[in-house]
């Protein structure tokens, strides 16, 4: 059993951290809003911190999942951030889907105090968060992987260690990219079979049994249809992550259209405030 901190409490790093708790971790727990951690302490073993610092400082692993760049940053560094309080030894494993130049930053940063760093962000969305039932994408030192990884699996069904640091990073970027052309090709398909004025519930119980099947389209297709998108992975967070793709695909000179396509969809779903939303939301934009 090892000494835990977790650093934010959100749709995933709420139950996230309690599965470590669960599987009888120590865990210190901080999140921005502090009622969200007196929340999660009465619901499991465990401690609220009041800053990152203090969640960090006896701790053997940092979990952080937050929002972006700038999050992770405001988290970690500074007097009250959590690399300011740990001891050498220590590993922070970053579950934030953010850039792979910041990892490399980040991976440097520990590494100059003796401390180990993990990129790992995550895909299975909230009920795989809930579940247990994750994969993590990991960038790092293969001995601060092997140290994460038994933690990790708390909460993870697949842990693949892809490559050095930053390599998690862009490993979700290919995952992403995999997502917008699945949200992007459902929304198209069912919203021209609405048009073209098919029992949608006969086309769906035929084409999901088979080579057009996806996660998407199997775990929202009739959701999609019903026009009901208030839960999932949201429009702001998808866009988010298609910026990062984005900016990675400039400085590799990678071409992307299909992903650029899936953001042009994403900003006019943000524009017709279905920011909060579940990204397949993009579907109504079919239907104007």
């Amino acid at each position: 059993m090892a000494t835990c901190a977790f650093i934010g409490l959100g749709n995933m790093g709420y139950p996230m951290a309690g599965h470590l708790a669960a599987a009888g971790h120590e865990v210190r727990v901080f999140n921005r809003t502090s009622a969200k951690s007196a929340q999660w302490v009465r619901h499991h073993p465990g401690v609220a911190a009041a800053s990152p610092r203090e969640a960090g400082s006896e701790a053997s692993f940092v979990f952080v999942c937050v929002g972006a760049d700038a999050d992770v940053q405001a988290v970690v560094y500074g007097d009250d951030g959590a690399l300011a309080g740990l001891a050498p030894g220590a590993v922070i494993v970053d579950h934030t889907t953010a850039s792979a130049s910041l990892a490399e930053e980040l991976h440097r940063e520990c590494a100059a105090r003796g401390i180990g760093f993990v990129d790992a962000p995550i895909s299975g969305g909230q009920a795989g968060a809930e579940n247990g039932t994750l994969s993590v994408m990991c960038g790092g030192d293969q001995a601060d992987f092997d140290a994460a990884a038994p933690v990790i699996d708390a909460y993870a069904a697949n842990t693949v260690l892809i490559g050095p640091a930053g390599s998690g990073q862009r490993a979700k970027m290919v995952n992403q990219i995999l997502c917008a052309g699945a949200i992007q090709g459902a929304a198209e398909a069912l919203a021209f079979g609405e048009r073209a004025g098919l029992d949608m519930e006969r086309v769906f119980a035929a084409v999901t049994k088979g080579a057009a099947a996806s996660w998407y389209l199997q775990n929202r297709g009739e959701t999609m249809l019903a026009d009901q998108f208030d839960f999932g992975f949201a429009v702001d967070w998808m866009a988010k992550d298609l910026g990062l793709v984005h900016d990675e695909a400039d400085r590799l000179g990678a071409p992307v259209p299909l992903t650029e396509l899936t953001s042009k969809f994403l900003a006019a779903s943000q524009a017709a405030g279905d920011n909060r939303s579940d990204a397949t939301a993009i579907i109504r934009r079919y239907r104007v």
